[in-house]
């Protein structure tokens, strides 16, 4: 086999068509608009700095180091960025980070570190709009925390057995809108209610209204629940299993059976009024409300009775404001935030969230929020480019469109004073 070698071609074509596309919604203004001024002889403008990161994860990378042991030497030709090394954009990111906050819980003894940092939460909106991310449909919210598995020098032990952080996390279909990093023995109960104030606050600031919110037992709070209703017009979160709740649905008299796939079941509805001894305590009786109720039964395999409702049956049980749709509506309605799971497995396994770079909760934090935004562009690439060429769908993971465009022999030639970018194929490119 006889080899000829080829200079300067590099095997990333398709990445030039995704930084067009970055140039065009001018992320480049808007990214030196919202962070810091870098000094005049700076020879990386924060485009360099960002357009090459997220280019890790365009190209197939896990880590910032493949940005010189792997890409550099492809990318050094491309006009649309200078590429800088890790240590380079390691060091840039740091100076981003806010030092980690304590706090401490009534009744407990542990200290909770947060990670807090407004000004990219602002940045992420920011490009949000920029990608045309709708703010005048009714928008559902979905919050939940994920654990980070790590064991850098001040992560905590979590519930899970294991080292790590238990970043908090807001999303509207497939995009992230909110991140807040804690530390790993911080669950996602933990001063909940000062989280969710936070968030609330900030989309309001940027004038994103929701409509609905979704969220797991972990907001299943008295004061979560007040801080929810204050700010969307319909709730729904799944109730934990109380004797007040058992007691409760003991009294559902409407059961209805339903398919539900493998098994059949049965599901009823009833108003409810929870937390009413916490309110006792508390002297908040006037505080109370009543919700819907949307409880889903299966027949126990072991036959156990429970001891409130005299059945041998496993409950889920949803609350909710919602008293116009149907209980198969709203239990279906709930159970599409399952999708928030695959979101995470997105974020760990395409872009960087099992690789944190650093030592220190604070530093990853901003590490997090660029690897989320790049999250969000790719969904906007994805879907614009999906319209544009038959090999692409918009539900592919990145693996995929990585092999199916980015991944094409392509050279940059100098023409008549201009630019032109020779694709090796034959392949449709559009512009």
């Amino acid at each position: 086999m006889k080899v000829i070698n080829s200079t300067d071609i590099s095997p990333f074509g398709g990445l030039n068509f995704v930084l067009k596309e970055f140039e065009t919604l001018n992320l480049g203004n808007l990214l030196n608009e919202n962070l810091p001024c870098l000094p005049v002889q700076s020879k990386y403008q924060w485009k360099d700095i960002l357009y090459s990161f997220w280019s890790i994860y365009f190209c197939g990378g896990d880590c910032i180091e493949d940005l010189s042991g792997n890409f550099k030497h492809h990318l050094k030709r491309n006009p649309f960025l200078r590429i800088p090394s890790p240590d380079r954009v390691l060091e840039r990111f740091k100076k981003l980070s806010f030092p980690k906050e304590n706090f401490s819980v009534p009744r407990g003894i542990s200290n909770h570190e947060f990670s807090f940092n407004d000004p990219l939460n602002k940045l992420n909106l920011q490009i949000l709009k920029k990608i045309k991310f709708s703010t005048n449909q009714k928008l559902t919210l979905d919050y939940d925390n994920t654990l980070l598995f790590n064991d850098k020098a001040d992560s905590r032990w979590s519930y899970k057995n294991r080292s790590g952080y238990c970043p908090g996390v807001g999303i509207i279909g497939k995009n992230v809108v909110f991140i807040e990093n804690r530390n790993g023995n911080s669950d996602a109960k933990t001063l909940q209610v000062e989280t969710l104030g936070r968030m609330f606050s900030l989309l309001d600031q940027q004038n994103i209204k929701i409509h609905a919110f979704r969220a797991d037992g972990a907001s299943y709070q008295m004061n979560v629940i007040e801080i929810i209703s204050k700010n969307v017009e319909k709730l729904y979160m799944r109730a934990c299993m109380s004797d007040a709740l058992a007691r409760e649905i003991a009294n559902i008299d409407n059961w209805e059976e339903v398919d539900l796939g493998t098994q059949r079941g049965y599901r009823g509805d009833i108003t409810f009024t929870p937390f009413t001894r916490t309110a006792k305590r508390n002297k908040t009786l006037d505080q109370l409300k009543s919700y819907r109720l949307v409880v889903t039964k299966l027949e126990r395999s072991d036959k156990q009775i429970d001891l409130f409702t005299n059945e041998a049956c496993k409950y889920s049980a949803i609350l909710t404001n919602d008293y116009e749709m149907t209980k198969d509506e709203v239990a279906y309605f709930y159970n599409q935030r399952g999708a928030i799971e695959k979101e995470f497995d997105v974020l760990k396994n395409d872009f960087g969230w099992k690789n944190l770079p650093f030592s220190k909760l604070e530093q990853n934090t901003v590490f997090l929020f660029f690897t989320a935004i790049c999250r969000n562009l790719y969904n906007y690439i994805i879907n614009l480019f999906s319209s544009k060429f038959k090999c692409l769908n918009h539900n592919f993971r990145i693996k995929k469109f990585i092999f199916r465009f980015i991944t094409v022999p392509a050279k940059w030639i100098k023409n008549a004073r201009q630019n032109k970018l020779k694709i090796y194929g034959n392949l449709h490119y559009k512009t």
